[in-house]
């Protein structure tokens, strides 16, 4: 799917390509006749025009390609074969480099990857996959390049994160996407000390290594400090870094060889203490090490996002519209009945009144809560409205629970029971049963 995004963008990003005209409404031969009397006849270019040559010869080829991301691909590179001083030549080799990203191609990574950023190309996934592709080789000149487009990516990466540690703005997600920030920073730290110990700078690489780990503790990471403290002639901790690797089971890092892994455990627990198997106590001190810095990162992410890692309804805390958050956790024991509705959606404003009809059948009850929960993405607009249409209630924002509710569609109510275990929903709702429907769902949740 992304790839055909990509062929799709690229296509319209090479051509311009655009919806085509509307067609026209059927009219008389003279009103036909009396139009074209008043536009200027179109000029076409002439059939000896080089670039309108090419530009036609190119999009043919692509159009040609069937969709096929490999043909695609081809195409362009036939292209740049034949016309290897395009106009267009720099917008082609950007898209061939995006493709290869898409692809993982290493080889087209490194061809197309590496001029594009020398002319200016910019990127996350570019510059990280570029960086690693070029850690494959052993050449100095390759090493020197993953070294500045590694750097180039810490300081992309550092401002991000350093943009969201600053910005005071709620959000859903705040925490993933800062985890996400940081454990990038963390692979391009460990990129940056990879591309140093080629060069022999052992001593920055390790000291790059460190940083990362000190962001974001990874498997990959552990692995390089455990690969340069060996070098260095460090067995006890590198072996104690390999053990970090192993105790921490990152699940974004590939599986590694349980076989080669225990062999390498054996050799530097030989080369540490003289005994392949006396990697036992260190082996047990990693992870319980590994265990307080991950406690320890989840604490701090809460504090940033406090739905962080959150995946049960309970675990939520809704920021309130006019007023304090709400933690879900303080609602155990009471049925809870969530309306998820939004600004801008006229069905959720036509079944607001029949929503506060069934909350005075349990006015009275206080084993009953009603929230009404936006899922606006401009929270700007959510006071205002409340304000303009006089909606009376608890109103908060979702703050990441749609996401885990999987509301796919507005309005929704959701029923949590006493234990805050989803027992009822409703997409939608129908005008004449809405009320009778929803309160007897209540009556349900409370009675079980």
């Amino acid at each position: 799917m992304k790839t055909l995004f990509l062929i799709v963008l690229s296509s319209v990003f090479l051509f311009g390509q655009s919806k085509p005209p509307a067609s026209k409404a059927p009219a008389s031969k003279k009103a036909d006749k009396a139009e074209s009397a008043q536009q200027p006849e179109a000029k076409e270019k002439p059939a000896d025009d080089p670039a309108a040559q090419e530009n036609q010869e190119l999009e043919r080829s692509l159009g040609e390609s069937g969709g096929s991301a490999v043909e695609y691909t081809r195409a362009l590179e036939r292209h740049l074969k034949k016309y290897p001083n395009s106009p267009r030549r720099q917008e082609i080799v950007r898209v061939l480099a995006q493709a290869a990203v898409e692809n993982r191609d290493k080889a087209r990574l490194v061809l197309y990857g590496v001029p594009a950023i020398e002319s200016g190309a910019r990127g996350g996934a570019l510059l990280d996959n570029v960086a690693r592709a070029l850690l494959d080789s052993d050449t100095k000149e390759s090493a020197e390049r993953a070294l500045k487009y590694s750097r180039m990516l810490v300081d992309m990466v550092s401002d991000q994160r350093k943009s969201q540690l600053d910005s005071k703005e709620p959000g859903a997600g705040r925490g993933r996407r800062l985890d996400e920030t940081e454990y990038a920073l963390t692979r391009a730290r460990t990129f940056e000390a990879r591309a140093l110990s080629n060069l022999t700078s052992f001593d920055e690489a390790l000291e790059a290594a460190q940083q990362g780990w000190a962001i974001c503790p990874t498997t990959e990471n552990a692995y390089e400090r455990a690969r340069l403290l060996e070098k260095a002639g460090k067995a006890k901790e590198a072996l104690e870094a390999l053990t970090e690797a192993l105790a921490l089971n990152d699940e974004r890092t590939s599986p590694t060889d349980a076989a080669k892994e225990g062999l390498r455990l054996a050799g530097l627990s030989k080369k540490a203490f003289g005994d392949e198997n006396g990697f036992g106590a260190v082996m047990l001190a990693s992870y319980q090490r590994v265990g307080q810095a991950a406690a320890a990162r989840q604490a701090r992410l809460k504090q940033f996002d406090p739905n962080f890692g959150a995946k049960a309804p309970s675990e939520f805390t809704l920021g309130g519209v006019s007023g304090e958050p709400v933690s879900m956790t303080s609602l155990k024991g009471k049925v809870v009945i969530l309306d998820f509705w939004a600004t801008w959606c006229g069905p959720c404003r036509a079944q607001h009144p029949l929503y506060e009809q069934a909350k005075l059948r349990f006015k009275d009850n206080p084993d009953v809560v009603f929230l009404n929960v936006s899922t606006d993405e401009d929270r700007a607009a959510v006071k205002p409205f409340l304000e303009a249409q006089k909606w009376k209630g608890q109103f908060l924002y979702e703050d990441g629970l749609a996401v885990l509710l999987r509301i796919n569609s507005i309005p929704t109510t959701v029923i949590l029971d006493r234990q805050g275990t989803v027992v009822s929903r409703m997409n939608g709702y129908i005008a004449d049963r809405f009320v009778d429907m929803l309160s007897d769902r209540i009556r349900d949740a409370l009675e079980n």
